[in-house]
């Protein structure tokens, strides 16, 4: 009787703990609980203890908390470049929308994964590659704004809708590279050859101002040499009392150009000057010096380059003496 009794309590017992486990429930933070009674919904309850019906009521759990999903979508350009297109969608289920969210989609995920393929491939083909890649942020917004309209009426807030980059073909990408680092060497040829043009000007500009100074430099060596040949023919005319302008300067002009032979023979490699070695070679060179300062022809000297002096012609066939005439003079020599 007594283990009878005994295994009577056990089971009441457990049955109380079983009714009480289903009595009693809890809802964690960022979670809301649907509660359904005979299958049908009846209440939404928020985080803490609940009291459930046992047998009548069944509790779901809907998670509030801000989930992302990735997809890649493959498209093609306007310019008929294929590209792969990482997408990253942060949504969560909207607090007033809790039973929408969870009785009106059955796999959320796979539904904002076709709703972006159909967003994507509404925008990408209608741009070329280099518009695709300018226009990453714009296809981000236009994603997030249509995914936001429809997920809405599902009960599910899009947060952000991301395009995190934009993978054409390995070749196409190469191509691109190469493109923008023809263009990069041709702006760095252009910045070299201004760099050259504004050099070489510079040099110019340098080059005609040194040019300038040393005609300047030069006009004034040769002023003060006329001051001192001025002053030195004064000076030497007024110790040779008679002495001309002319004969002075041929003096000076003869010291300098003997003083430029000396400077040219004591000056490293040289070649072999060959000069006259006569006495009256000095004559010579102030007779010519006197002959370029007047502007008169040079002396001829003797020799074969002297001017043959034509003699009158004989006269053609002239008549014989008579014969036995003595004392008559010769026609030709008149003697």
């Amino acid at each position: 009787m007594m283990p009878a009794v005994l295994m009577l309590v056990f089971v009441v017992g457990l049955f109380l703990l079983i009714m009480i486990a289903k009595t009693y429930y809890t809802v964690r933070t960022a979670t809301a609980g649907v509660v359904e009674k005979f299958g049908k919904f009846d209440r939404i309850t928020r985080p803490g203890l609940h009291f459930l019906i046992p047998f009548a009521e069944r509790v779901y759990f809907v998670d509030l908390q801000v989930k992302q999903a990735q997809f890649s979508v493959e498209t093609k350009t306007r310019d008929n470049v294929f590209v792969q297109i990482p997408v990253s969608v942060q949504y969560q289920v909207l607090d007033d929308k809790i039973a929408d969210a969870f009785y009106k989609l059955s796999s959320p995920q796979k539904q904002i994964e076709s709703f972006v393929f159909n967003s994507i491939l509404g925008h990408v083909p209608k741009l070329t590659l280099d518009e695709t890649f300018e226009q990453q942020s714009g296809i981000s917004v236009a994603v997030k704004v249509e995914l936001d309209q429809i997920m809405s009426n599902f009960g599910f807030n899009i947060l952000t809708a991301l395009v995190t980059d934009i993978i054409p073909d390995e070749k196409v990408k190469a191509a691109m590279n190469d493109i923008n680092a023809a263009q990069r060497a041709q702006v760095a040829a252009q910045a070299r050859g201004e760099a050259e043009k504004i050099l070489k000007v510079k040099q110019a500009e340098a080059e005609a101002e040194s040019k300038a100074l040393q005609g300047n430099g030069i006009a004034r060596e040769r002023q003060a040499i006329i001051d001192g040949l001025s002053a030195s023919i004064e000076h030497f005319q007024q110790g040779v009392p008679g002495a001309t302008a002319e004969e002075v300067m041929a003096l000076v002009l003869l010291t300098q150009y003997f003083d430029t032979l000396r400077d040219i023979g004591t000056r490293g490699g040289t070649n072999t000057l060959f000069l006259p070695n006569s006495p009256g070679a000095a004559g010579d060179f102030q007779t010519q010096i006197l002959a370029g300062l007047r502007g008169a022809p040079l002396p001829q000297a003797p020799g074969p380059n002297k001017p043959r002096v034509v003699e009158p012609e004989r006269p053609y066939n002239p008549p014989a003496p008579p014969v036995g005439t003595t004392g008559m003079p010769d026609p030709y020599t008149g003697r």
